[in-house]
């Protein structure tokens, strides 16, 4: 339950303890005085104090009633706190918490929502987003933190800590809903994020928050021009200012293999997601030089551990490069504590049609001890060909499976493709698992390896 919720019932109980409290005071004033005038004849000065105490009290219970239901700590739209409420409920948490962290989350198209699917679907944006919001956050362990709507698209969030323990789990939060939709309505999210250590004032934290939306907002329309956009990953490529996080993956219980996400930081408050850069990098010709350097980043890293895979996308070009192998053995000459421990996953739109080439790269890759992986398999129809026709170690699920709540829906499709990896000896990886009940329907299939926030979070790598 929504901690607004919860502080809703409480303020209702209060308010009917209230209530409660002349009726209360009325039954007593009566049985008193029937007691002391319990030998004599009642008189009309008792029926007169009886009149005036109930008509009294029954004008101070509407008078409770009516004052009671004008003051609201709820919104009717979106269910969360409304602005004032949480002004005065974060103002007490900031000055009971030494560390104390806000996020902002805005709807970004909330007017354009409101103007071309009309009010009602504006409405139901909002509070689905709310209640996104929440569920995302409890599902990570963070439950009855405060939650409210400011104005327009914006809520704020409180949590206790400083912000570097809430960052990686906003990024998280970014990429789950960089394509996010409500009943087929498109819906663009922003944030930010700060924390006591820039003021201790409520009113500073609240402004400033805005501030760094909007400067995100003027960054971001900035590196929107093509020219400056690739001058900006040019750059980030040669500095290699790479930004690499990593999530576990399981094979029962067991963390068996770490997934690799790379980020390219543009300046100290500004990072581009694959989305963005893979376009510009495959346009400029720059893609053999980007995984080369990730890869080394990840194999210098990879020697630091003992026995976890680590898992990372490559570009099905780079892969077939003619001196792609050559420069692989002579990386993992240099680090040979990880053998056997790297995955490469690839994943193309067209099919490729030399088998005979691109099965003979792959068993190159495979005798340095190199697993091979295929992803999005349900979605592309080359994932498919590729399991059928590559000698391959593992085939991924495409997110869609996952992402949706509706997962009895594809249960079925799941399955039959586990079967038929299992029976060409590939072993079969889902991820974007959210809850327990998907992931007990995940494990009853028999899918070998499982990942998702469920099981683990994102932690970014040291530089």
């Amino acid at each position: 339950m929504l901690l607004p919720k919860t502080k809703e019932r409480e303020y209702r109980f209060k308010l009917a303890l209230r209530m409660g409290l002349p009726i209360f005071g009325l039954i007593l004033a009566l049985v008193w005085d029937t007691f002391i005038s319990y030998y004599d004849n009642l008189d009309f000065f008792f029926f007169l104090e009886s009149t005036l105490l109930v008509t009294l009290s029954i004008y101070f219970i509407f008078h409770l009633i009516y004052h009671g239901f004008s003051v609201k700590i709820t919104e009717d739209v979106s269910k969360t706190f409304t602005r004032e409420y949480l002004v005065e409920y974060l103002r007490k948490e900031i000055q009971k918490e030494k560390n104390y962290t806000l996020i902002l989350v805005s709807i970004d198209n909330l007017q354009s929502i409101n103007e071309n699917y009309g009010l009602e679907n504006g409405d139901k944006v909002l509070y689905t987003v709310a209640h996104f919001i929440s569920d995302f956050f409890e599902s990570n362990g963070i439950k009855n933190f405060p939650l409210g709507h400011i104005k327009g698209g914006d809520f704020i969030l409180g949590f206790k800590g400083n912000k570097e323990q809430y960052k990686s789990l906003l990024e998280l939060f970014c990429i789950k809903v960089s394509e996010y939709k409500v009943d087929k309505i498109e819906v663009k999210i922003s944030s930010a994020i700060n924390d006591t250590n820039y003021s201790n004032e409520l009113d500073y934290l609240v402004e400033n928050l805005f501030e760094i939306q909007t400067q995100n907002r003027f960054i971001e329309k900035e590196i929107l021009n093509p020219s400056q956009l690739e001058s900006s990953v040019i750059e980030s490529l040669e500095k290699e200012d790479f930004i690499i996080s990593t999530q576990n993956v399981y094979e029962s219980s067991k963390s068996v293999m770490k997934e690799c996400f790379v980020k390219l930081k543009i300046d100290e408050n500004k990072v581009l997601f694959a989305k963005r850069y893979m376009k510009i990098l495959k346009k400029l010709n720059l893609m053999f030089d980007f995984d080369m350097k990730i890869l080394k980043r990840i194999v210098i890293e990879c020697s630091k551990s003992d026995d976890e895979i680590f898992a990372l996308s490559l570009s099905p070009t780079t892969l077939r490069d003619s001196s792609f192998v050559v420069r692989v053995k002579n990386l993992l000459t240099e680090y040979p504590n990880t053998y056997n421990r790297l995955m490469f996953i690839v994943c193309e739109d067209e099919y490729y049609s030399n088998l005979n080439s691109y099965n003979k790269t792959i068993k190159q890759l495979k005798e340095l001890g190199i697993k091979i992986a295929v992803d999005r398999l349900g979605s592309l129809h080359t994932s498919f060909l590729y399991l059928r026709d590559l000698d391959i170690d593992v085939v991924r699920f495409d997110k869609f499976y996952t992402k949706d709540t509706k997962i009895d829906d594809y249960i079925h499709i799941i399955n039959g493709y586990n079967s038929m990896a299992h029976s060409k000896s590939v072993k079969t990886w889902i991820k974007l698992l959210e809850t327990k009940e998907i992931k007990d329907k995940i494990d009853k299939i028999g899918v070998d390896y499982t990942q998702g926030i469920y099981l683990s979070k994102l932690e970014q790598m040291k530089e």
